[in-house]
């Protein structure tokens, strides 16, 4: 067994690559494609610290480091669920136009097999795809993405308190 695991997912989206780009590092409104959490860094460039917030802002549910920043073709960091052990991970973006629209690749690389990071980036990037892809064609995420959004807003009051944005500061 290999001491960590890559997967490679990509989706065709019909839209323009702005649109796209803007959709996956914005960082003035909520990323309703990252589950309804809001980017947060003091910077957008290699060196720059980002973090995942909950749609209210008091929780990071996810930490890292910006490696790459190459608007609009890629973006590059290392990826920490706060509430796991486990170790880091890097997380690709990668927009290339092809005909008719956009090819938006998401590599994850590093991951340690076994893990509860690995579980959860298997299950969940096709949904983070799979709904960037909606909202740049229809303008909203799917009905069923949208409830899950409003059980999140339920639940957070039940995070751990490490996962607390104060416990991640950039």
């Amino acid at each position: 067994m290999p001491e960590t695991e890559k997967a490679v997912f990509k989706v065709f989206i019909r839209g323009p690559i702005a649109a796209v780009w803007r959709e996956i590092t914005k960082t003035d409104e909520l990323q309703k494609g990252f589950f309804n959490m809001r980017l947060d860094t003091n910077g957008l460039k290699p060196g720059g610290k980002m973090r995942m917030l909950s749609a209210s802002g008091k929780y990071a549910g996810i930490v890292g480091d910006v490696l790459e920043f190459d608007p609009p073709h890629r973006y590059v960091h290392t990826f920490r669920f706060t509430r796991f052990e486990d170790p880091p991970c890097t997380i690709t973006h990668e927009l290339r136009e092809v005909e008719g629209g956009v090819e938006y690749s998401m590599i994850i690389d590093g991951m340690a097999p076994g893990t509860k990071t690995a579980k959860q980036m298997m299950q969940g990037t096709n949904l983070i795809l799979n709904t960037v892809k909606r909202l740049i064609e229809t303008g909203r995420p799917s009905f069923g993405v949208r409830m899950l959004y409003v059980l999140f807003k339920v639940l957070e009051p039940l995070s751990p308190n490490k996962t607390r944005a104060e416990n991640w500061p950039l």
